[in-house]
């Protein structure tokens, strides 16, 4: 028997503005905090963030990137879908969901436009995302992305240069893909005029 979660969610934050978007995350995420009744710092000691990066995203000032959301739902002990809907269902065999055109949650830092689907449904085995990316430069990011698990992308538009620390850089064009460990440091940009878009998958961190 399936279960159908969320059938009538509509359309989620595609048109909201960046900054409601991360005022909105960090509202939610300091209630997480506040919950568990830790300070700034014992979160940080417990995810390995900064405490200034915590605070600026508690405050709207900054959003994170897929490592940090990683990291941060492990130091609070939550689904990384928490941060994106107040409320969720667990996701059980035989369940199913379906996400209409429009249906995900946003969240911009300066190079990627993440499009979180199925942010309502929690623990999941997967984290499936859309991305468009606004990078163009190895320079234009502060450091390699790396978390636990194993990551699937395949590109829907335009061309892009996936940088790996240690290795060569790849260049993938529409309808390409790769599957590799997270682990490894990795980031994604836009090869061309056109930011490209792209999908994600990756295995969920455990909480």
């Amino acid at each position: 028997m399936f279960q159908v979660i969320n059938p009538k969610m509509g359309p989620m934050t595609k048109s909201e503005k960046p900054e409601t978007q991360r005022i909105e995350f960090g509202r939610r995420m300091r209630q997480l905090r506040r919950k568990q009744g830790w300070t700034l710092a014992e979160v940080a000691k417990r995810s390995g963030l900064a405490i200034s990066t915590i605070s600026k995203a508690e405050r709207g000032i900054i959003a994170l990137t897929y490592d940090r959301l990683a990291l941060l739902a492990s130091g609070l002990k939550v689904d990384m879908a928490a941060f994106f809907a107040s409320e969720g269902r667990s996701f059980t065999p035989g369940s199913f969901a379906i996400a209409r055109k429009g249906e995900f949650r946003r969240q911009e830092t300066p190079n990627y436009v993440y499009e979180m689907l199925f942010p309502e449904m929690w623990n999941k085995s997967m984290s499936p995302m859309m991305g468009t990316l606004k990078a163009r430069e190895l320079v234009d990011f502060e450091d390699f992305v790396r978390h636990p698990g194993q990551e699937f992308l395949i590109v829907m538009e335009g061309a892009v240069t996936l940088h790996m620390q240690g290795r060569d850089a790849v260049t993938l064009h529409q309808g390409d893909s790769i599957y590799f460990d997270s682990a490894l440091g990795h980031l994604y940009a836009s090869d061309g005029d056109n930011d490209a878009r792209i999908l994600v998958v990756c295995t969920a961190p455990a909480t």
